[in-house]
């Protein structure tokens, strides 16, 4: 039998870029592939079935409640809607139509990002309107509250590595901003590894993605205050309708939650391990230097950053990664600083073996132009 990749003719991918959704996010453990397969084999009341696993959740994460959605994209666009709607059934059918004054988000200027899609974009599918708070490069306690209008409806904070780092408030400074105006915060945690503490510093909805640090199926978790948390169901009614999960997904998910909060985690320093050798190959390349970097967001995720001498090598950085796409396997990066002659290597999803893979195609392709 052919593979799937000879079947539909498709590219093998090396994935040092990380849990990124361009690349399918992460491949969860079996436990997790068994209970998608139990949860497409067998017939549930859905309603049910969301209310039962989201208390099981809660239990597990000690929190109030929790829903399972199709993603964290679309848990930010129900979240925004259900702090606007609330129980109001006309506006859940009718939020498309609705002239609502009061539905401004505010959220920090450094937070308004592109993640794959624009973080207005999903607001704004929730009926909200995006007003930004400071400035590209800073945002205070102060800053966050000059934003804040009669019109405005909640906070939304970011917690990303796409976000701005330096100058920022925190999470419990935004909580502070939040409770002193009476509007709720909602916290965007898609790629966070602590499935609790935001919600503990008393944000009122956290949203993860289910695919990312937890390794389920493409799904998204939504927890928080209970009321909240019950408009953000209601949705389902509504613009949520687009954006359902289905059964193997919140089962999946929800196997893959009670996985990972037991399951050992690979830490920084083994990820350290890991590279090493392949840092000590590349820093034998002319023209390269490899290095260990720390992810900028604080979570224990060590990267390799490879720095390129474009004169040196030949070939300008941004060519060279379009370059190592294009070979037998495709090869991704992160390349948010290749205008600046830099990647990153993430290597939680590659083995050993694919490092030295990604090394020999470096050296291959350095080779080639620096012979030309």
């Amino acid at each position: 039998m052919s593979s799937i990749y000879e079947k539909y003719n498709l590219k093998q991918v090396i994935n040092a870029s990380g849990r990124m959704t361009a690349l399918g996010v992460s491949t969860p453990r079996p436990e997790v592939v068994e209970a998608v397969t139990t949860g497409m084999n067998h017939y549930f009341e859905m309603k049910d079935l969301v209310n039962k696993t989201g208390e099981y959740i809660a239990r597990l994460l000690d929190v109030e409640a929790a829903t399972v959605v199709s993603c964290a994209s679309a848990g930010i666009a129900q979240s925004v809607a259900a702090v606007l709607v609330k129980d109001n059934q006309w506006l859940i059918e009718n939020l498309h139509a609705a002239p609502l004054e009061n539905n401004e988000i505010v959220l920090p200027k450094g937070h308004n990002v592109n993640f794959g899609a624009p973080v207005g974009t999903m607001v704004n599918l929730g009926g909200g309107k995006v007003v930004e708070a400071g400035y590209a490069n800073e945002c205070s306690a102060d800053q966050l509250a000059a934003a804040i209008s009669p019109r405005t409806a909640a906070i939304l904070y970011i917690k990303s590595h796409h976000s701005v780092q330096k100058s920022m408030l925190s999470v419990e400074q935004a909580v502070v901003v939040a409770r002193k105006h009476n509007l709720p915060l909602i916290v965007d945690a898609a790629a966070e590894e602590d499935l609790q503490c935001y919600y503990r510093a008393s944000a009122d909805l956290v949203i993860y993605s289910g695919a990312k640090a937890i390794e389920g199926p493409t799904s998204g978790l939504v927890i928080g205050k209970e009321q909240y948390v019950e408009w953000v169901k209601l949705q389902t009614g509504g613009i949520g309708r687009a954006m359902k999960v289905g059964k193997e997904g919140i089962l999946g998910l929800t196997c893959a939650i009670e996985h990972y909060l037991t399951a050992e985690k690979e830490t920084g320093e083994q990820m350290v391990q890991k590279m090493t050798p392949f840092i000590d190959s590349l820093n034998t390349l002319d023209g390269v230097s490899a290095r260990v970097v720390w992810d900028a967001a604080g979570r224990d995720i060590a990267r390799s950053e490879i720095k390129f001498d474009e004169a040196a090598i030949g070939i300008s950085t941004g060519e060279l990664v379009s370059a190592l796409k294009q070979g037998e396997y495709a090869i991704y990066f992160r390349g948010y600083k290749a205008n600046e002659g830099i990647i990153e290597a993430d290597v939680r999803s590659v083995s050993p073996q694919q490092l030295d893979i990604i090394y020999r195609c470096i050296k291959a392709n350095i080779s080639k132009e620096q012979q030309a």
